[in-house]
């Protein structure tokens, strides 16, 4: 396999990009695990420009995982087209696969939960603190799009975040601010091989439709876009950090009050997902499934006229000191 040399311009773009995520990610620090960087690679064109960008802008320091879900025929010819490459740059590889088959509703979100819980999973094993994906500035506005039309809140419409903590240490994103088009042609000059996913072109993918929508509106810059779901994942961690100063004070656990309703509705928000998300593991609930960005909407207004209200099997109450979490009675059968 021969490949061509990248533009020593891109490289150098790519390092910066990665170099400004590290220290945002680490304070400044040095990383654990000798600095070193695993990659999310599938075989498409976008992650296949991060692996020679990064291979070329941290050489010696790269390592690569695939993940084969086992979803499409084809996707196992993919996992080894990604290690012919990486064997070519020598640069060590793996091929993962989920540790359960993926099947019922929602196929494309229970094998994104796959994907990250193998990729965290090997990289932790490897003692690497960075794990890289590819995703883009297109991806980014096509998201943002995506949360708008749902009417997301501030924490969906931050969308895809540049840098997101994990228990084995960091996901960076440093190509947020490249176009898909400028990554298609990075490997299509340096003759490095990709696959075009043909779920991309699906149309019963809502990303599909938000996709062509982008590029039939040019007036819809995806550069733009991209920046300002940025500036909202940084007012979200700004909320976030409020939230958390009032949590680390007022939160005794179940059965206690927690002084919430003086805040602003947004704080309330989120300190009630977190007060429900922890009573369920004090109590040992874990049915039905409950998400940290799960619509609470309904308790809230029920809780702001002085009424109890349920949600992922808690019931919780106003009171004079505060908000009461608990278990919530059972259901009567009829």
């Amino acid at each position: 396999m021969t490949l061509r040399p990248l533009p020593e311009a891109a490289v150098a773009r790519f390092g910066r990009d990665l170099l400004r995520l590290v220290a945002q990610a680490f304070d400044g620090g040095t990383p654990p695990g000798e600095g070193r960087i695993a990659l999310a690679v599938s075989g498409g064109p976008d992650s296949m420009a991060m692996l020679r960008l990064a291979t070329a802008a941290m050489p010696g320091r790269v390592t690569v995982a695939t993940v084969d879900h086992r979803l499409r025929a084809e996707s196992a010819m993919e996992a080894r087209l990604v290690a012919e490459v990486c064997a070519a740059l020598r640069v060590p590889h793996r091929t993962l696969v989920p540790a359960a088959p993926i099947t019922g509703n929602s196929v494309q979100m229970r094998a994104r939960d796959a994907r990250y819980a193998a990729l965290t999973a090997w990289a932790g094993e490897a003692g690497v603190a960075m794990l890289l994906t590819a995703h883009h500035a297109d991806d980014q506005a096509e998201t943002l799009l995506m949360r708008l039309r749902r009417a997301s809140g501030l924490g969906g419409l931050a969308a895809i975040r540049a840098v997101r903590s994990d228990p084995f240490g960091v996901v960076l994103r440093p190509l947020l601010g490249w176009r898909r088009a400028e990554l298609r042609a990075l490997v299509e000059e340096s003759a490095t091989p990709f696959v075009d996913d043909p779920s991309n072109d699906d149309p019963r993918h809502d990303r599909t439709a938000i996709r062509a929508l982008l590029a039939a509106t040019p007036a819809l810059d995806p550069v733009a876009l991209a920046a300002s779901a940025g500036f909202l994942a940084e007012a979200d961690e700004v909320l976030s950090q409020f939230a958390e100063r009032i949590w680390a004070t007022c939160w005794h656990g179940a059965g206690q009050p927690l002084p919430a309703a003086g805040e602003p509705r947004e704080v309330r928000r989120r300190l009630l997902r977190r007060a429900i998300a922890s009573t369920r593991t004090e109590l040992g609930i874990s049915r039905p499934d409950f998400r940290d960005s799960a619509n609470v909407e309904g308790v809230l207004d029920a809780l702001e006229t002085g009424r109890a209200a349920t949600q992922a099997g808690i019931l919780i109450r106003p009171a004079r000191d505060g908000w009461i979490f608990c278990a919530a009675p059972p259901r009567r059968s009829v």
